[in-house]
Formats: structure tokens, sequence, C-alpha cells
């Protein structure tokens, strides 16, 4: 079915972002992966071409434009590319609402310049050694001391962590945090108390770095809090469904990409003399997997045109990311058993898929979570 949701200019930021793969990720890719990071330059050549800071205005140095179908043109083409560890969408979709949303004048123009033209690498730190999904389990806190604030804890699993210049930390700001005690403060890089663990080794996505924090009598500057004072709740609550359509967008383009790539497979791989591809159990395979990446892709895509009209609530966002996060799980397992021995080798692209898109259940907002705010709407 041909997609109605997308116009002339968004084709063509789809040439643009295809261009900017060939030419400033893809080439390096493989070094970032065993390197456990992206460079830099990378996020600086993307400033350049105008991939940051889509919804940003144009005074700041960004896009000035929040139509989320360019944001979902970035997804799935890098998506496609297999290439998630520069991790645009983050810095956009899930971070930059805040600061464009929340941030004070002064803060704006101390934060966004950067944040659009590559130099400020963006992070957001929610989860904790003992805390994932649950925000009411955060122990990280700040104590209000005047002038500033004195933050200490840690967090764990946070993307960007190594390479962020900007860290938004959620912390608890009175002494018993939950829904109407947490605060967004903002740490910035060489902050005295200020440390970086681990890069985190994990099973997939092996360019994206992924860092322990540590907050050791951090002072953070009053004018760093971002948002009301004990209002982080709210805030993130607001910020969620963008964050789940975002996944969702990209977990949908990977479960296309594998049906893609797979047909062409078993078209070629023959067994027992005859290609894969006139096996019956093969065409009911590829048949059952094609019919749901279909029905999948319309539900996206109407989520995407509702949430760029500003439609989108939270609990059709949570659809979205368990439906489409669980098929690319189920898409990717049957697409690699249908490459048998191959579809185990790294540098076969099921196999990258594979390992890459396991987290997408997860982070987010795990399916589980997404069920139970589903059923919340419907049971009370």
């Amino acid at each position: 079915m041909k997609r109605q949701i997308f116009a002339p200019e968004h084709d063509a930021f789809r040439e643009t972002v295809r261009a900017f793969l060939a030419r400033e990720v893809l080439p390096y890719y493989e070094s970032w992966e065993k390197a456990g990071i992206v460079s830099r330059e990378a996020w600086r050549a993307a400033g350049k071409q105008g991939l940051l800071g889509l919804a940003v205005d144009e005074e700041y140095g960004g896009g000035g434009t929040d139509d989320f179908r360019y944001s979902a043109v970035l997804a799935e083409e890098f998506t496609r590319a297999g290439a998630p560890g520069l991790a645009l969408g983050l810095h956009n979709d899930i971070i930059g609402p805040y600061l464009t949303g929340l941030a004070t004048e002064e803060q704006r123009r101390r934060w966004l310049p950067g944040f659009c033209d590559g130099t400020l690498i963006t992070a957001i730190a929610m989860t904790e050694p003992g805390a994932g999904s649950d925000l009411q389990g955060i122990r990280t806190h700040a104590e209000d001391r005047g002038d500033h604030w004195v933050l200490n804890g840690s967090k764990t699993f946070i993307s960007n962590g190594i390479l962020a210049d900007l860290v938004i930390v959620v912390a608890k700001t009175t002494p018993e945090g939950g829904a109407h005690g947490l605060s967004l403060l903002v740490v910035e890089r060489g902050t005295a108390g200020f440390e970086r663990g681990r890069n985190l080794d994990k099973i997939g996505q092996k360019a994206q770095d992924t860092a322990e924090l540590f907050f050791h009598d951090v002072r953070v500057p009053k004018e760093n809090l971002l948002g009301e004072l004990n209002g982080a709740f709210v805030h993130l609550m607001t910020n969620l469904a963008q964050e789940r359509l975002s996944i969702a967008v990209s977990a949908i383009a990977a479960a296309e990409h594998l049906l893609e790539i797979t047909t062409e497979y078993v078209k070629e791989r023959e067994a027992f003399g005859r290609p894969l591809a006139t096996k019956q159990h093969v065409r009911f395979e590829m048949a059952e997997m094609a019919t749901e990446c279909a029905v999948t892709r319309t539900f996206l895509d109407r989520c995407i045109e509702d949430h760029s009209i500003g439609q989108l609530d939270a609990v059709h966002a949570s659809m979205a990311k368990w439906w489409a996060t669980e098929l690319q799980k189920r898409v990717a397992d049957r697409c690699l058993q249908l490459h048998g021995g191959y579809g185990y080798m790294s540098e076969y692209p099921v196999a990258r898929a594979f390992t890459d898109g396991r987290i997408q259940t997860i982070y987010g907002g795990t399916t589980e979570i997404m069920k139970e705010i589903i059923g919340r709407s419907l049971l009370g």
C-alpha cells in the first residue's frame, strides 16, 4: 500500500538523510562499533547538515518545524541503514522537547545553539540501579543550598552517557520524592563531582555509548533547574508519548527492512535443490510477517499524522510502542531462523538487527508498562 502521509518536502529530506548516512556514517560505523562510541565529528556533521534540532526555532539555529514527519523520516532511514549508534532520535525527539518546552529564554540561548550544531550532545538520566520504569523509586536527590542545589546519587543505562555535554537529571527535591517531589536539574560537562563510570558492554547497539553516571556533592546552579520545581513527574509524562512513538517508528521500519532482506535471501538460497521461496512453510512465514507489518504500518502512520497535529494521546502511543516493538522482536527472530546458520553470523544484517533491536521492548517503558497504561485507561 502506498503511504499517504508524506509530502514532496519529506521525500526530499529523506534523500538528504540517505546521502548523509552514505557519506558520514556508514564508512565509519564498523570502527565505531569496535570502539563502543561514535565520533564527535559525526555529531557536528549532522548539525551542519541540519539534522539536529529539527523542532528548535530558527533563531537558535534549529529547523523551525514541529512536523514530526521529518523525525519519522530520520528514524526510518537510520534504522534501515542499521546505524542506531548515532542517536539523533534521542537528541531530537526525546531530549529536545524538554529544552524547547521548559527552558527559560536564558537557558535557550545558552544551550540550544550547541544542541543544533552538534557541539553540545545531550542525555537524560532517569534510570537508577534500583529504579527503572518506576519513577517512584528514584533515590538520587538534591538539597537546596540557597543559590544552588547539591546533587548526590547515581544513574545507569544512560544513552549518550559518555559523550554527553549536558545531562538532564531526574532527582528528588523533596524528602519523599515521587509524583510531587521530583525535579529536572541540568548538569553540564566538567562540573565538579560529576563522574562517568563504565561505557557499558551491551549485546547490541555497540556503537551507542551507554554509561553509569555518578554525582558526588555536585553543585548545580539554581538557573539550571529545568521546568517547574517538583514538577518533573508531569514534565516526564507529557513528553513520553513522543518518545514512545519515536521508538515505535524505528521498530516498524526495522521489521519492514528485515522482511525485505529476508525475501531476497529465500529467493536465492537453495535447499534440496530448490529455492527456499518455493517451500510452503517459508511462504506462510513470509505471508504472516508481511501482513503483520502492513497492518502495523497503517496504525503507525495514523499515529504519526495525529502527533504531527498534536492529537496523539498517551494510550495510543503506548499501543504503538508495545505492539510495534514486539512485532520487531518476532520478525527478527523468524527472519534469523529463515537465514539458518548464516543468520547467526555477525556479518549478516539480520544478525545485527536481532541484537540491536532487542532493547526496543525495554527502554522507553517496557511492554508490560505499556499494557498497564492501556489497561488502566479501559478499566480504571
